[in-house]
């Protein structure tokens, strides 16, 4: 299926889709936009993901979720459920082995937020490269993992700019090692290293801790690291150290254990929000999207295929910007487009100043809206950034000179 895949083949076991009536569906109730998309074909109930027991799912055939469920034999041994669908990326909170060995379906949504993490990534390194007064074009961005996510990411770092290597050794090993730079020659070249892998603790390229000590040892001197993937990726005690001695700054929208955040690295973090970078109203649409897709053909049920939420409010500012390129360097330009559209620095501040209410934050998200949202006028405009802004989904309608 296009709008969700699975990640993993698992034994050969078939999932047929089942024909029933109206199937019993048990959905996290802070899936957004979900209400009203399913009812007049299933029975739906909603309740808080966190807190979602075994006698909720004893007699649903379908569990929609998000990452606060954590989906494995606790839960589901007694279950009639057959469907399992998270309306995210990552699905480390589903034990796909032990479903797919009782014919549980279990599908997530790969790259439905890439767009929303790219645009943070495009914002947070541009707060970067303003605060210490660097360059674009002299500026590298190191890339851990080239998915989804990653290669969206990739995408906006060349339309900055900005000189990108990219890593990914299981995609080296299928596809061939060009295009591809190893990870040791990437951390030693690199201003800024992104991490967007997946969160695997076995196999021969587990992530668990994979920023290590030894990995930030062979990190740049003064360069930045960030993490948007999984919290478990890194090994805190190892990125407190290495920004004593070794990095300038850190930017995390994950963190090991969260809720909770370490003290030191939020604190110390040039940038620290509450795992969001990826929830934008876009994103969300489109991981919601997936799910009750895969419900109606799961179920055979008869609704539209091609549903999608009709109801995606807009942003809170203006969606049409006029710059004045006059005198202005192309990281001006670029800062002042991509900022208004998506002020990171709201977000960091938010948590600084309320480490205590992640969940809230999270939870209470405000609308933001991915750059295809907004329309520009430019005045003056170099025709690379003209371009950039172009490459990184903005509307440039007319260019004046």
């Amino acid at each position: 299926m296009e709008h969700l895949e699975r990640k993993r083949k698992g034994p050969a076991i078939a999932y047929p889709p089942l024909r029933m009536k109206r199937p019993f569906v048990l959905a996290d109730d802070k899936i957004p936009f979900l209400r009203g998309a399913l009812e007049a074909l299933a029975e739906v109930s909603y309740l808080p993901g966190g807190a979602i027991s075994p006698s909720d799912v004893y007699a649903s055939d379908a569990l929609l979720t998000r990452t606060r469920t954590r989906c494995d034999a606790s839960l589901l041994a007694d279950s009639r459920v057959r469907l399992i669908a998270t309306a995210t990326i990552g699905f480390d909170h589903i034990d796909t082995a032990w479903c797919e060995a009782r014919g549980i379906r279990w599908v997530n949504a790969p790259g439905c937020n890439a767009a929303s993490v790219q645009q943070y990534l495009t914002a947070a390194i541009l707060e970067w490269v303003r605060r210490k007064g660097l360059r674009l074009g002299d500026t590298t961005l190191g890339i851990v993992g080239l998915g989804h996510v990653g290669s969206r990411v990739a995408a906006a770092g060349r339309a900055l700019g900005l000189r990108v290597l990219g890593n990914d050794p299981p995609r080296s090993e299928r596809e061939g090692t060009e295009g591809f730079t190893p990870l040791v020659d990437l951390l030693e070249a690199s201003d800024i290293v992104s991490c967007h892998t997946p969160l695997t603790r076995r196999g021969p390229y587990a992530t668990f801790h994979l920023a290590s000590e030894a990995f930030f040892a062979r990190m740049k001197q003064g360069a930045l690291f960030i993490n948007t993937s999984r919290g478990a990726v890194v090994d805190s005690e190892a990125l407190r150290s290495a920004l004593e001695t070794r990095l300038s700054g850190c930017i995390l929208d994950v963190w090991e254990g969260e809720p909770a955040t370490d003290p030191v690295l939020r604190e110390k973090a040039f940038l620290a929000t509450p795992h969001i970078a990826g929830y934008s109203a876009d994103g969300k649409a489109n991981g919601t999207a997936a799910c009750v897709r895969e419900v109606m053909d799961f179920f055979r049920l008869e609704g539209d295929a091609a549903w999608y939420p009709a109801n995606i409010p807009p942003p809170p500012m203006a969606q049409y910007l006029e710059i004045d390129n006059r005198g202005k360097t192309p990281e001006a330009v670029f800062y002042e487009a991509v900022t208004h559209a998506y002020p990171i620095g709201e977000d960091s501040r938010r948590l600084k100043e309320a480490p205590g209410a992640f969940e809230r934050l999270r939870e209470g998200y405000g609308v933001r809206r991915e750059f295809p949202c907004f329309t520009l006028r430019l005045r003056e405009a170099e025709p690379v950034v003209e371009a950039g802004l172009r490459k990184l989904g903005f509307n440039v309608i007319e260019t004046l000179k």
